[in-house]
C-alpha cells in the first residue's frame, strides 16, 4: 500500500558529476579573471572597449579632474618633467591628454604632441621588460606566464599601437618627420640610454620599436599575431629600418664614453655579415651629426594651451660647466636676441635691466613657468630661439658659443652647423670662420681644403669683414701657393655656397688636422671680431 502522506526519497548526487561541476565553474572564472588583466595571447581581446577593466593604475597625481587652467598647465608641465625622465606611464597620460580623450582636454589637443608620446611610451623598455619572470602555465598552455602588472601593461601598450597608429595615418608625410625628429631630440638627451634606444628602432632584428622581435604587442603591430588583423602600416614606416643609422646610433651611444655600449656595438658588428664594412663610413656620419632641435620646439598647437616645454635636464659636468661660464657671454648678444624675438624694445646693458614682464614673455616663448629671474640657461635659450628664428646675428653668436664651449658644451658639429646657417644670409664674420674650418680642417666636420678656404676669406673681406693686416698677408700667401699649384680659384660673386656645406652635397676629401679656434681674441677689447657689433 502506497504511503501518500510520506516525503519522496531521492538518491545522493553521484560525487564525481560534483567534482566535475565544480572543475567547470573554476575553469570559466579562471578564464574571466585572466581575461580581464589582459592574460594570455588574444583573451582581452574579447572586452575591447573596456580598457578601465586593464589599464595599468596610475599614480594619483597623473590623474584625477584638473577644474582650472592653472591647475592644467601644472599637470602637464608635471608629466613633461617625467616623460622626459623616461617615465613610461607619464609618457602614456601625455599622450592620452594631447590626444584630448577628456574633454577637458580639448584646449591642449595637439596630435603631433600626442603621437610623440605614444611612441616614446611604447620605445620605453618599462613597458615590455618582464617584471615577473617565473613561468604560471594553465592548463593547456591558455595562460601567459608573466604577473598581473606584466598583463596589463602589455594592454596598454596593444592601445599605445592603435592609438599612435590611428593619429599617423591622418597626417601628412611633414607631420609624421616632426613627430619622428622630435622623438629623435628627447631620445638623444637620454645619452648612451636614448641612443642605443634609437639604434633599436632603425634595427630590423627588433620590433617596430625596439622591443624584442617576438614581443606580443610588436607581432599585431606587423599582423603576424593574428592573420585576419592587419598590420599597422602608418606605425611600421615611423622609422624605416636600415642598418646604417641602426649603426649610427649605436656608434653616438658608444661616443658618450658607456662600456655597455661598445659590448652592444660590437655584437651590432657581429650580427650581419655586411655590418662592419660600414665603421668608416659611419664614424664620419657621426662626426657631423646634429640633433634636429636646439631644444624642444615651444610652440602650442591650439591658442590657449599650455606651450610645449623642454624638460631635458644638463646631462653630466660639461653641461654644467658650460652653462657656468656664461657670464663671459657679452650680455649685448643677448639682448640683440631679445630684441630680434620682441621681448624688448631697447637694448639692455645687463640682466637686470629687464622687467619682470619682460622676462615672462620671454619664459612664455620658451615654454617655461612665469615670474621667476632671468637665469643663465633663459640667456643660452634666448640665442638658441633667435637663431631658430632666423636671426643671422644670433646663429652667429652660438656658433660660437657651440666652438668655445660657452653656455653649451663644445661641439664642432654644431658650431659648423650655425656658421654655415649665418653664412647662408651673408654674415661676413660667418664667411671669415668658415674659412678658417677649411683652412686648417675639422676631422669629420670639414675637411681640410686650401681653395675653398681662400674663396671663403676673400668673400668675407668683399662683404665688409675687414681682418687684420697678418690675415689678408695669410690670404695672399695661400692665393699664391695655390697659384703655384695651379689651383682653379672661382670668383667670390659666382661660388655656389649650397655647395661647400655639409647640407648641401659638399664633395668629400681626406679629413686631416685639428679643430681650429673659432676665433682669434685680437689685441683690442678683447671680444671676438667675429661677433663684434
Amino acid at each position: 500500500m502506497t504511503d501518500y502522506g510520506s516525503p519522496a526519497r531521492s538518491s545522493p548526487p553521484n560525487p564525481i558529476w560534483v567534482v566535475a561541476a565544480v572543475i567547470a565553474v573554476l575553469l570559466v572564472l579562471g578564464f574571466v579573471l585572466t581575461s580581464c588583466v589582459g592574460g594570455g595571447g588574444h583573451s582581452w581581446a574579447l572586452w575591447k572597449g573596456k580598457e578601465e577593466r586593464f589599464a595599468c593604475p596610475r599614480p594619483a597625481s597623473f590623474v584625477g579632474d584638473q577644474p582650472g587652467f592653472n591647475q592644467q598647465e601644472q599637470g602637464i608641465r608635471h608629466l613633461r618633467r617625467l616623460a622626459f625622465q623616461n617615465d613610461f606611464f607619464a609618457q602614456l597620460e601625455l599622450g592620452r591628454r594631447y590626444e584630448a580623450v577628456k574633454t577637458t582636454d580639448k584646449n591642449i589637443e595637439d596630435p603631433i604632441e600626442a603621437a610623440v608620446w605614444y611612441a616614446m611610451a611604447l620605445s620605453n623598455g618599462e613597458g615590455y621588460a618582464p617584471i615577473n619572470r617565473g613561468v604560471r602555465q594553465g592548463m593547456w598552455g591558455g595562460i601567459r606566464p608573466l604577473s598581473r602588472y606584466d598583463d596589463c601593461r602589455a594592454w596598454e601598450r596593444h592601445e599605445a599601437y592603435r592609438n599612435l597608429d590611428r593619429l599617423l595615418s591622418h597626417m601628412s608625410s611633414t607631420e609624421q618627420e616632426k613627430v619622428r625628429n622630435r622623438v629623435i631630440y628627447v631620445l638623444s638627451t637620454q645619452g648612451a640610454d636614448g641612443f642605443r634606444t634609437l639604434a633599436r628602432l632603425y634595427d630590423e632584428l627588433y620590433g617596430p620599436f625596439g622591443e624584442p622581435a617576438d614581443n606580443e604587442q610588436a607581432q599585431e603591430a606587423m599582423g603576424r599575431l593574428d592573420a585576419s588583423h592587419r598590420p599597422y602600416r602608418a606605425v611600421g614606416t615611423l622609422f624605416t629600418r636600415n642598418d646604417v643609422d641602426a649603426y649610427l646610433y649605436n656608434y653616438l651611444a658608444m661616443q658618450t664614453g658607456d662600456v655597455g655600449a661598445y659590448v652592444l656595438l660590437k655584437d651590432f658588428e657581429r650580427s650581419a655579415p655586411d655590418r662592419a664594412g660600414y665603421g668608416a663610413f659611419v664614424e664620419a656620419k657621426a662626426n657631423r651629426w646634429v640633433p634636429p632641435y636646439e631644444f624642444y620646439p615651444p610652440e602650442a598647437y591650439m591658442a590657449g594651451a599650455v606651450p610645449h616645454s623642454d624638460e631635458s635636464k644638463p646631462r653630466g659636468d660639461a653641461y654644467e660647466f658650460a652653462l657656468s661660464r656664461v657670464h663671459e657671454l657679452p650680455f649685448k648678444h643677448v639682448s640683440d636676441a631679445l630684441l630680434y624675438l620682441g621681448v624688448i624694445t631697447r637694448p639692455a646693458n645687463r640682466a637686470e635691466d629687464l622687467a619682470q614682464g619682460e622676462i615672462d614673455t620671454l619664459k612664455g616663448m620658451i615654454g617655461e613657468p612665469q615670474g621667476g629671474r632671468f637665469t643663465p640657461l633663459d640667456a643660452v635659450r634666448a640665442i638658441q630661439y633667435a637663431a631658430v628664428s632666423g636671426s643671422a646675428r644670433s646663429q652667429l653668436v652660438l656658433a660660437v658659443m657651440y666652438a668655445e664651449g660657452v653656455g653649451v658644451p663644445a661641439d664642432y658639429a654644431r658650431a659648423f652647423n650655425w656658421f654655415s646657417e649665418a653664412d647662408k644670409q651673408g654674415s661676413p664674420e660667418a664667411k671669415f670662420a668658415m674659412s678658417t674650418y677649411f683652412a686648417l680642417g675639422v676631422e669629420g666636420v670639414a675637411d681640410q681644403n686650401k681653395a675653398e678656404a681662400v674663396v671663403y676669406r676673400m668673400d668675407s673681406a668683399l662683404s665688409g669683414f675687414k681682418p687684420t693686416v697678418s690675415r689678408i698677408q695669410a690670404v695672399l700667401e695661400q692665393v699664391t701657393r695655390a697659384s703655384r699649384h695651379g689651383a682653379r680659384l672661382e670668383g667670390p660673386g659666382s661660388y655656389d655656397y649650397g655647395r661647400h656645406s655639409d647640407y648641401g652635397g659638399r664633395p668629400e676629401y681626406e679629413r686631416r688636422g685639428g679643430p681650429p679656434p673659432a676665433y682669434r681674441r685680437p689685441a683690442g677689447d678683447g671680444r671676438p671680431d667675429e661677433v663684434r657689433p
